[in-house]
């Protein structure tokens, strides 16, 4: 551990700079050094789903170091944009924000080391000043490099060097580049802390400051744990901009410079409060500042206010900072004011703020607007919530209750929207704690019985709303899906459950009109396609399209993150990847269509179809069934079809001439004067409105599934194509082969060694059946042998092996072959539960003995009933630990019988 100076005069600082002025200094001190500067990435990560936000500001050059992209230079240096949600609930002390800004250099496969630390420390000490006895650098146990350059060549006294078993970097995983990491501390000085236990850099006290870190990937770790060395090293580093503008400046906190006060005045001016006189309005001043920088920042990149992800990041801040607001008594929206500070003081070095400011206000005041209705309502309803409580615990003889219940918590947020960490975050304010496992329970519960798309949402109501869907349009939908898959487009009309609306919120089903679409109506058995439709404010998931009517088009989704109105611009996208699936299939159906009447004659019609992304069904008619030759053909001639990549051609056409020209006509199917002619060349010609592919060849190839009756006279084909039935064929190769080796045959003769075991399966099943005949009559004798005589009457009661009633039965029948007069009661257990069997002989029957009665009386013993005919009767029961028993009684039945 290094030695603190401690009771002696530290160095002075030097004159306080600007946050701007210490942002250039590092940018120019490293373009200086050769290091070309790099853009902020966006907060949003790049091609990573896995990652929330930025955090760091080596995201950006991570394909760099592992190899997958060129870096733009060997050496780099930004100024990145981050946000950190881990510490969104302590934001309000003097520390902790979310937003914030990393400067950073990095080396890629160039320099390391000796030149990072050497820069590291000349930046510090001479381009900003700071005193060397107040900077305390510290290295990983196992660097002894480091150690060594901090001493003998930057000259640092190594009792000024702090060794730390943290100071290692990686890997992200059990394997990965990984390697040590040299922090660098500031002291604040005494005040602050001279406590040994506590007082040295990388300890708990607020004295000493991390300021900058300089990680050095040099390993690499295999699955074992062993390093090597990597071939080419590099170097990260990283060092918050407005900590070291605290230490610059001679803040206590972060909230006390220049970079936060611009912001923290305005808001503290709105509300008419002061700064640093209350430590309560300090920190809703510090929350406002925090989380308008970072909601500003996260809305110009791309990030609109929702119910998951960085959505809800957004979400989350924006309604903090609304509700400090409230503390303030700032009543009305004030945000989109106090981001107008922050794009002012940001927007030279990041234009996106600018050009965005008008999406940045109208989404922030929208937001803070739709939050004040959500506390207006559910705010009342928490504090009765909260004095309930209490009382209740006043009459249990305690100060405070201690836990909010689960549901209560659900039903604030169920009935008037309040989330969860709201109400915990006001819980907190009174002592509660919240039940959280009992609010999931009740949010699963909910969504067990709410499970469905906005499309189910709205499919029930369709019916019925033609006219209204009609009257909000006012005109017919213009379709662009034939060559277009985005369109520019606006919102004409928007429709909820209860009918139209003006605007629709994030988390909330709506039908959208468009003026003009990409997105293809569900019709003429096409499914409707999937998307996305974004405006400046909000984004919608489309999950459905429907058409009310042939030329009108009604969207159905859910606004994902947002707000959506009626009569603002949008971009309208199509899921590209399914349409293209489905016109595949489409064209699949047509190439089906003319195979079908090819192979089975002319009268054979289509019936009915659907296409769908992920297979196609065709119905056809037909009386008699298509043998397998005739469904070999079929699909042969499609897939000859497939590779002659024959094109396909549509036009429009009056109906009259498209029918002269040969188009097939789907009988049944209304057609209007103006049809579109669809025209595989030189095969088949159909009208039909779908999307289709340019060239047969684009479908890849084509599986029948099945083939069977669905009515009488109509016949089913579904089957798959492109990249489906790839995946379809390689499994059935995959299970051929797996089958070939278990079989010790190729693949090719599966089907006849398959054939082979059967006939020996065959042959065995004859041998033991002739075998089991030959064992029961050996039983059928050992069992006669058992009869007892009753009053000069045959009777056989015993217990016997059967696998099935029926094996009972047919053994009744030898017995009975065998026993020309008397009585049979047979008992077995088939699956845990007992059976009775009773056959009487006719001579018996006139005497008054019959089967059923004698069955229903002995299954009475077994907790059962049966009954049957006079000479045959069975029996079940329940309790078959006491077939025995109920056997044992047969002979007393009998004789009774007999009148015995």
């Amino acid at each position: 551990m290094s030695e603190v100076a401690t009771h002696m005069t530290q160095s002075p600082m030097p004159d306080p700079m600007s946050g701007e002025d210490v942002r250039r200094r590092f940018v120019e001190f490293f373009e200086e050094l050769g290091h070309r500067l790099v853009p902020s990435s966006s907060l949003v990560p790049h091609n990573d789903p896995t990652v929330l936000l930025t955090t760091a500001g080596m995201q950006q050059m991570t394909p760099y170091f592992l190899g997958l992209e060129q870096p733009l230079a060997a050496r780099m240096v930004t100024v990145q944009k981050c946000f950190r949600t881990v510490d969104i609930e302590e934001v309000g002390d003097a520390s902790h924000c979310t937003f914030f800004f990393m400067l950073g250099n990095f080396s890629v496969g160039d320099y390391f080391k000796r030149e990072s630390l050497a820069w590291s420390w000349e930046f510090l000490t001479e381009r900003l000043g700071i005193p060397a006895d107040r900077l305390y650098p510290t290295v990983h146990p196992d660097d002894a490099e480091s150690l060594a350059i901090w001493r003998d060549v930057i000259g640092v006294a190594e009792r000024q060097v702090s060794a730390l078993d943290d100071n290692w970097w990686g890997p992200v995983g059990p394997t990965g580049p990984n390697g040590p990491d040299s922090e660098i501390y500031f002291d604040r000085g005494e005040q602050y802390g001279t406590d040994p236990a506590t007082a040295f850099p990388g300890g708990d006290s607020p004295r000493f400051l991390e300021v900058w870190n300089n990680v050095f990937m040099q390993y690499l770790q295999a699955p074992d744990g062993s390093r090597t060395p990597l071939p080419r090293q590099h170097v990260d580093t990283g060092m918050g901009l407005e900590r070291l503008v605290m230490v610059m400046q001679g803040a206590e906190s972060l909230y006390d410079i220049d970079l936060f006060q611009t912001i923290i005045q305005r808001a503290a001016a709105l509300a008419n409060v002061s700064y640093g006189v209350d430590p309560e309005t300090d920190r809703a001043l510090r929350i406002i500042a925090d989380h308008t920088r970072g909601s500003t920042f996260l809305i110009a990149d791309g990030v609109l206010p929702g119910n998951e992800g960085r959505a809800y990041v957004l979400r989350r801040i924006v309604r903090r900072a609304v509700r400090s607001g409230r503390k303030l008594g700032l009543e009305r929206p004030f945000l989109a004011d106090v981001a107008g500070v922050v794009i002012q003081q940001f927007a030279d070095h990041h234009p996106e703020l600018r050009d965005r400011q008008r999406q940045i206000e109208r989404v922030l005041t929208h937001e803070e607007e739709q939050f004040g209705r959500t506390l207006r309502a559910g705010i009342g309803r928490f504090e009765s919530l909260v004095a309930g409580l209490a009382g209740a615990a006043a009459k249990r003889g305690e100060t405070v209750a201690q836990l909010l219940p689960g549901d209560e918590a659900f039903r604030l947020h169920d009935t008037f929207g309040f989330p969860l960490d709201l109400t915990i975050e006001l819980a907190r304010e009174h002592g509660l704690e919240v039940d959280r496992a009992g609010f999931e329970a009740a949010l699963a519960d909910q969504r067990a019985t709410s499970r469905g798309s906005a499309a189910s949402a709205f499919k029930d109501l369709a019916q019925g709303r033609t006219e209204l869907y009609v009257a909000a349009a006012g005109s017919a939908t213009d379709f662009h899906g034939y060559w277009a898959t985005k369109t520019r487009s606006t919102v004409v009309a928007l429709i909820d459950a209860e009918g139209q609306v003006d605007e629709a919120d994030a988390g909330q089903p709506v039908e959208i009109i468009l003026d003009r679409t990409p997105f293809y109506g569900e019709s003429g058995g096409q499914v409707g396609d999937t998307g996305s439709l974004r405006t400046e404010t909000g984004l919608v998931a489309i999950d459905d399209t429907y058409k009310p009517t042939p030329d009108l088009t009604v969207h159905r989704g859910t606004v994902a993150e947002g707000f959506v109105r009626a009569g603002e611009p949008a971009s309208a996208e199509i899921d590209v990847e399914r349409r293209q699936a489905i016109r595949r299939n489409h064209t699949a159906t047509h190439l089906l269509h003319r195979a079908l009447r090819l192979v089975l004659g002319d009268e054979t019609h289509q019936a009915g179809s659907l296409v769908a992304p992920g297979r196609l069904r065709f119905d056809f008619t037909s009386l008699d069934a298509v043998t397998p030759e005739q469904l070999d053909s079929i699909a042969e001639i499609v897939n000859r079809e497939i590779v002659q990549n024959r094109l396909v051609e549509t036009k429009s056409s009056s109906y009259q001439d498209a029918v002269a020209g040969g188009a097939t006509a789907l009988f049944g199917e209304k057609y209007g004067d103006t049809v579109r002619v669809v025209t595989i060349l030189e095969f088949s010609q159909e009208l039909c409105g779908g999307t289709h592919v340019q060239f047969t060849g684009e479908i890849g190839p084509f599986l029948i599934l099945s083939e069977g009756s669905v009515a009488a006279g109509v016949r089913r084909i579904e089957a798959v194509t492109g990249i489906e039935a790839v995946g379809r064929m390689l499994a059935q190769q995959r299970a051929l082969d797996v089958t070939g080796r278990s079989l010790r045959v190729p693949w090719s003769e599966v089907p006849a060694q398959i054939e082979a075991l059967h006939g020996r399966i065959r042959g065995l099943e004859r041998e033991a059946s002739r075998l089991r005949g030959l064992v029961a009559g050996a039983r059928i004798g050992e069992l006669l042998e058992q009869a007892v005589a009753v009053d000069g009457t045959r009777v056989l009661a015993s217990r016997v092996e059967a696998e099935s009633k029926e094996g009972l039965r047919q053994l009744g029948d030898r017995l009975r072959d065998r026993l020309d007069s008397g009585v049979i009661m047979l008992g077995t257990v088939i699956d845990g539960r007992p059976s009775l069997l009773s056959i009487v002989s006719p001579d018996l029957i006139a005497r008054g003995v019959r089967a059923g009665d004698l069955v229903r009386e002995a299954a009475t013993v077994i907790d059962g009933r049966g009954g049957g005919r006079p000479d045959l009767a069975e029996a079940g029961g329940k309790d078959a630990t006491k077939l025995d028993a109920a056997l044992a009684g047969v002979e007393h039945i009998v004789r009774r019988g007999l009148g015995g």
